[in-house]
């Protein structure tokens, strides 16, 4: 009977100070990386300004081969949403929001759920006529105590990757 009680104190404890160090953790985030492709700059930006193309390369697509996805309205205009369903890597929804042709695509992602909106955006920059620089980046949220995850998960290393795929993609078209 102590063990239990005392087992019971540790457990309770362990919850607390998780709970704890959730509320001085950082409840914003921001993500992103850039990487150079051998294309030109249109080229790259006809590619990612579909949002059905980003299941060809964006890492968590990969990581769930079984995703339910689901589109409404005409791809590369404002307006435009993909939701998802997945068992491995969550359900939300994307929104296309703004295209600045030939330089940058807007989007606001909806996690698991939520009305709060995350903007994501992917920025085309020509570097010459054959090479482009391509950003993608995001800005969000994290209610507490989930923010938490932010110190086991790094969101860079998925843009990094998709980013790396995407390269793989059109370089060899």
């Amino acid at each position: 009977m102590k063990i239990l009680k005392y087992l019971l104190f540790i457990i309770l404890g362990l919850v607390g100070l998780i709970l704890i160090v959730a509320a001085v953790v950082p409840k914003e985030f921001h993500a992103g990386s850039e990487i150079v492709i051998q294309k030109p700059s249109q080229e790259v930006f006809d590619y990612v300004k579909l949002i059905r193309n980003q299941g060809n390369y964006d890492n968590w697509s990969r990581q769930d081969p079984n995703i339910e996805r689901h589109y409404e309205g005409t791809d590369g205009t404002p307006g435009f949403t993909y939701t998802w369903k997945s068992k491995k890597v969550g359900d939300g929804k994307q929104v296309l929001t703004k295209i600045d042709e030939g330089k940058r695509v807007d989007m606001d992602l909806f996690f698991n759920g939520s009305d709060d909106p995350n903007p994501s955006y992917m920025e085309i920059t020509p570097i010459d006529s054959t090479s482009t620089k391509v950003a993608w980046k995001i800005d969000g949220k994290m209610p507490y105590p989930f923010n938490l995850m932010s110190l086991f998960f790094d969101m860079n290393k998925d843009f990094a990757a998709g980013l790396s795929n995407l390269k793989e993609i059109l370089e060899k078209q």
